[in-house]
């Protein structure tokens, strides 16, 4: 779960990179849960790769874009594990990877985003997985700002992705059966306050 969360993070950080509409002042942004999604694929005994996500997730962006600045600080709830089959998600929350009961959330947070001309390309921040900190840095895929169709709501949307290796947050089960490297990757919406 912390892994999702890890996620989760990474996506909360690719809305922050998109949601600036305004161009000379920072904008505030709200993290919209169902259209944001944090995914994670891992190898399973080397015969196939497992794909997951985490369906409940939260946070705020900032965004200037004049200045090219902007923070991210999302969080992940580790139980809301979904790998389509319920006894695995129900031992990813055990103490042998998430440990959802003591550590109940992920989070990324970042004061730090790199831009590629008026568009964020990367975000620097901190993932916090199991109680352990390390910098995680995001590479935005996509990114598109606009007015919703349905809400009239200015909303930005992202995607991005990163690699960590869960050892490095102490989750060491089944090593090195079940991978080390897992990819991340961050779909997430975001409206303006």
């Amino acid at each position: 779960m912390q892994k999702k969360n890890v996620f989760a993070f990474s996506t909360a950080l690719m809305i922050a990179a998109g949601l600036p509409l305004a161009a000379h002042a920072s904008n505030s942004y709200t993290v919209d849960p169902p259209h944001t999604f944090a995914h994670f694929t891992i190898n399973h005994l080397g015969f196939s790769t497992m794909h997951g996500r985490f369906d409940k997730s939260s946070g705020k962006i900032t965004l200037d874009t004049a200045a090219k600045t902007g923070t991210v600080d999302i969080a992940i709830e580790s139980a809301s594990v979904d790998t389509g089959f319920a006894k695995r998600d129900e031992h990813l929350k055990s103490p042998d990877f998430f440990n959802a009961a003591e550590f109940p959330s992920i989070t990324y947070k970042s004061n730090k985003i790199k831009f590629n001309g008026s568009k964020p390309a990367s975000i620097e921040g901190e993932l916090t997985l199991l109680g352990v900190t390390k910098p995680v840095t995001l590479t935005v895929t996509e990114f598109n700002c606009g007015t919703n169709p349905m809400s009239k709501k200015d909303e930005c949307g992202a995607g991005a992705t990163a690699h960590i290796k869960r050892s490095d947050f102490g989750m060491k089960a089944f090593l090195p059966n079940v991978g080390d490297d897992i990819k991340l990757e961050f779909e997430i919406e975001a409206y303006k306050d």
